[in-house]
């Protein structure tokens, strides 16, 4: 992929940067756009653990529509997948990324709209009670999905929002109107959540990320013990209600995705694409007066 890049970056035969305020400026845009897309594809493929397992047929032509017909819209990026596929660290790699180009971006975690239930977690004397007496924490019933789908609406039409903000310290407690999400160009959210129905047509380009399940046991189980003091009894039960829990809500909206993604890629290439797809995007030739 570096030599990709450099090429990219040394290459003498450039288009002239076109004007993105008029419908034929984009259209020019979005067909120099589809032709490197499908080169980064070809590139990938050849690789021995490809990044991208599978892309819909329908992506490009849909995607290219939007970029034509609604230039104003935020980009709004939509990262899901079973627990532990590694969604939420491709959704830091993204950020990351994007800020080392000084490009505007936000990030919004969907764990932030479960319900309330401290008063459940309080009636069955803890999370771990609750999950055990069979209270399904993960369905699509347990988010505030119109709060959520309300607040991506307003984003990708440029306004900030006041988002929820669910408290990661076992007590249950959702707390409204309690964080400042900025409208940026960019709005990348991440959670199991994201493809649920009753949102996911807001998203730009919904990706799901996929690894295989030994991988995303270990990352689980380590991170369980290692960083939320947990035994290995308890998180090893816990991983067997996300199995299921994955296979109900997560597993199902995978063909909706845009873009299939391997959680267990190298980072070090995924950074890579994003280095290209930046300069694909910026390398254009200046007009001279």
């Amino acid at each position: 992929m570096k030599v990709l890049i450099e090429k990219e970056l040394h290459s003498s035969d450039k288009i002239l940067k076109p004007d993105f305020t008029s419908r034929s400026g984009r259209e020019l845009l979005v067909f120099y756009l589809q032709s490197k897309f499908r080169q980064v594809l070809a590139y990938d493929k050849k690789c021995n653990v490809p990044l991208f397992k599978s892309v819909n047929p329908d992506f490009i032509s849909k995607f290219s529509r939007r970029l034509i017909d609604n230039p104003s819209k935020r980009l709004i990026i939509g990262i899901t997948g079973e627990s532990a596929s590694g969604k939420s660290t491709i959704c830091k790699e993204i950020k990351n990324n994007i800020e080392k180009y000084n490009l505007p971006v936000s990030i919004l975690s969907t764990d932030n709209y479960f319900n309330d239930i401290s008063e459940n977690i309080k009636k069955y004397g803890g999370f771990d009670n609750l999950r055990d007496a069979g209270f399904d924490l993960d369905a699509p019933s347990n988010f505030q999905l119109d709060t959520l789908r309300d607040d991506l609406v307003l984003l990708s039409q440029g306004h900030d929002i006041m988002a929820p903000m669910y408290l990661p310290n076992g007590t249950g407690v959702s707390v409204p109107n309690a964080q400042k999400i900025m409208s940026n160009k960019i709005v990348v959210v991440e959670g199991i959540a994201t493809m649920y129905e009753n949102v996911q047509d807001v998203f730009d380009i919904k990706i799901y990320v996929e690894t295989d399940s030994e991988i995303r046991k270990e990352r689980f189980i380590t991170r369980a013990c290692n960083e939320r003091n947990q035994d290995e009894e308890n998180a090893i039960k816990h991983w067997n209600y996300l199995i299921d829990i994955g296979s109900k809500y997560v597993k199902p909206f995978r063909e909706h995705a845009d873009l299939i993604l391997d959680g267990s890629v190298n980072l070090n290439y995924f950074a890579d694409i994003l280095e290209y797809m930046y300069a694909i995007t910026n390398n254009f030739e200046h007009s001279v007066n």
